[in-house]
């Protein structure tokens, strides 16, 4: 099968790639720079919100609870979100769906490689924000972080993103309305950071196994390196989503 939807979607959307890659990576160079002058701060914090962040005074402990905790999965779930949307769903409310698939070329195959190219836009901004931390390592003191522990995490930042992308592209692949899937999509990742957020708070801690982000960062990459558990669900997960909304897909009239 040709890649060329794949590298002309890749193509097509280099700028706005690059501002996300670039944008992501400054937004946690400044706030993991940070980390020396809030670091006696953590201690104020209520105690039920430090157990419910896991945050300690450790450069992992701040980092964790904030900057991979907190700013990093929302701008990777905005932008799988709407990668996801614009890849099915935009264009076919635009009318320019239509005329792809005029081509020779499946809908399985389009989804597919607009699905290849939003993998590699996440990797290729989870990348950054990895090279942009180990800059600033040495003089935010965050040394007590290896990369390896650095990449670990941002390899599972690269996985939620794909997989809050893969529930945007499934959702526009069988329903095709971006409105729907924007707000569909919006409410999951609300739902599913309250769940591992204060699942224990709760006396619940089950439902915290319901959330993606459990499988990001509840098995703590920063510590412990990478989850391949965890990588594996989440993995499993984003493959389910995507391929009953192409099954969806393939059985229902485009703009009907």
């Amino acid at each position: 099968m040709s890649a060329a939807i794949l590298t002309k979607y890749l193509s097509d959307s280099r700028r706005s790639l690059t501002g996300w890659a670039v944008g992501t990576a400054v937004v946690g160079m400044v706030y993991a720079s940070t980390y020396p002058s809030q670091r006696e701060n953590t201690a104020n914090l209520p105690e039920a919100l430090r157990e419910g962040l896991n945050i300690d005074q450790s450069a992992a402990g701040y980092l964790h609870a904030s900057v991979f905790g907190v700013i990093l999965p929302l701008l990777a779930m905005i932008y799988g979100v709407t990668a996801g949307t614009r890849a099915v769903a935009a264009e076919e409310e635009s009318g320019q769906l239509d005329l792809l698939l005029a081509h020779p070329i499946t809908r399985t195959q389009l989804a597919v490689q607009r699905f290849g190219a939003l993998i590699a836009g996440a990797f290729a901004i989870a990348a950054l924000v990895w090279l942009g931390l180990l800059a600033i390592r040495n003089g935010s003191e965050l040394t007590s972080i290896t990369p390896l522990e650095f990449l670990a995490q941002c390899f599972h930042l690269a996985l939620l993103a794909v997989l809050f992308g893969a529930l945007a592209i499934g959702l526009g692949a069988a329903i095709g309305r971006k409105a729907v899937v924007l707000v569909t999509s919006a409410v999951v990742g609300v739902v599913s950071y309250t769940l591992h957020t204060f699942a224990g708070q709760l006396g619940a801690d089950w439902l915290a196994y319901v959330s993606p982000f459990h499988y990001y960062i509840g098995g703590e990459p920063l510590r412990h390196g990478f989850q391949w558990t965890d990588v594996l669900v989440l993995v499993v997960a984003s493959g389910l989503l995507f391929g009953l909304g192409v099954r969806r897909f393939n059985q229902r009239d485009i703009n009907s």
